[in-house]
């Protein structure tokens, strides 16, 4: 198991269908070492620990930590939230999904649009890559999506810190839900979505959505990433860390086989390699932040 995780996907092509589909996530306990830290050891932490999407993490740390002491939060770097958001998913569009679908990912677009993301040039070369690479691979992944016609919600997801304090506080049964997407198409077209509203978002300066929730000395930060809500909690007592808990996307899209069952639910495949690969784009359409393998069993 890596230092993020690692998630372990089973399943069993029963004829012409997969079945006794199984996940396994499993993470390790790093917020253990936030215990009985003062606040700010707990956010120079962070960005080490969780390298992927550090700037979010850091953002929803110091969201949920600042609540939790009544005080304001830091103000951040929006331009470099919306980069972040930007770069995971395009690594997701121009790489991966076109060789999940069979088709030549946009390498050299993807990597020069990288090299000069932090330049002053980021926004005009996003708007190019957008409209001319990322439009190109699109169109083709679109062509070869089994349901490529499926409606989608492509509306972005909600933060929802007064539910989640709620919840981290005992007053609640479960963490809010997280949205699933219904189709793997729909999750496509989500991140199509998303990649735009960020374009502009970085060429308007919008400011990054963060939102936070407290009471006494409960807090709770949140922020989106690509893949969906972060959230970050945390209990303080006398001024340490007594409880801290961080919530991904992929904590709840994974805590069971309940999402990835759903996108698979009616298919049927010739043989195995083509179940195979509609395994493989279901759990790229939920995008899990840690490394994954796949088990598939003839029954």
């Amino acid at each position: 198991m890596t230092s993020t995780g690692l998630l372990t996907v089973r399943a069993q092509l029963q004829g012409a269908h997969l079945a006794a589909i199984d996940v396994e996530l499993r993470r390790p306990a790093v917020t253990r070492l936030f215990i009985d830290q003062i606040p700010e050891a707990v956010v120079k932490t962070v960005p080490y620990l969780y390298t992927l999407c550090a700037h979010a993490q850091r953002a929803a740390a110091q969201a949920a930590l600042a609540a939790a002491q009544g005080e304001s939060r830091r103000p951040v770097d929006d331009a470099e939230l919306w980069i972040e958001v930007l770069h995971e998913n395009l690594w997701r569009l121009l790489l991966d999904w076109p060789l999940a679908l069979g088709l030549a990912p946009a390498k050299e677009a993807f990597v020069a649009w990288r090299a000069g993301r932090q330049g002053s040039e980021c926004i005009s070369t996003t708007r190019h890559l957008l409209d001319t690479a990322l439009l190109d691979v699109s169109e083709k992944c679109l062509e070869k999506l089994v349901d490529r016609d499926a409606p989608a919600d492509c509306s972005s997801p909600l933060l929802n810190a007064e539910d989640w304090l709620a919840f981290w506080q005992g007053n609640a049964a479960s963490p809010p839900a997280v949205h699933r997407p219904a189709t793997v198409v729909a999750a496509y077209r989500a991140r199509l979505a998303e990649v735009e509203r960020a374009g502009q978002a970085l060429a308007a300066g919008a400011p990054f959505p963060i939102a936070a929730a407290a009471q006494a000395a409960w807090g709770v930060g949140q922020t989106l990433t690509a893949r969906g809500v972060l959230t970050h909690a945390v209990h303080l007592v006398d001024g340490r860390v007594l409880n801290y808990r961080v919530d991904a996307p992929t904590d709840a899209l994974f805590a069971d086989a309940g999402a990835l069952t759903a996108l698979l639910a009616g298919r049927t495949f010739a043989h195995a390699a083509e179940a195979r690969l509609a395994l493989d784009q279901a759990i790229l359409a939920l995008d899990p932040c840690v490394p994954y393998s796949v088990e598939l069993n003839h029954a």
